[in-house]
């Protein structure tokens, strides 16, 4: 999430900083998206990447006990750096769109 005076043109500025102090080569895939999903379901993933399934059939588990159903495609926002973070500590919010049913 970034403040709204993140703009294209600063965040295109960031990653020209970023590109000059460190060879960053996904820097290139890194983009500014802004969503509007609406009422959305979210849950912390606590573990490996590889586990996270569970996590989120536990979350469709709950939508639907809420009288929810999820609509669209969920995301991940990963909150750790899986280079230097150990996989049993890796934290990653899953966020799942839904709407009444």
């Amino acid at each position: 999430m970034q403040p709204e005076a993140v703009t294209e043109v600063v965040f295109r500025q960031a990653l020209v900083e970023a590109g000059k102090k460190k060879a960053l080569p996904a820097l290139d895939k890194v983009r500014l998206e802004r969503l509007r999903e609406g009422l959305s379901a979210q849950v912390l993933h606590l573990g490996p990447y590889a586990a996270m399934t569970s996590t989120i059939e536990q979350l469709h588990a709950f939508i639907r006990a809420q009288g929810m159903c999820w609509r669209g495609k969920h995301h991940e926002i990963y909150l750790g750096d899986p280079r230097r973070t150990a996989p049993e500590k890796l934290r990653t919010v899953v966020r799942q769109p839904v709407s009444p049913t």
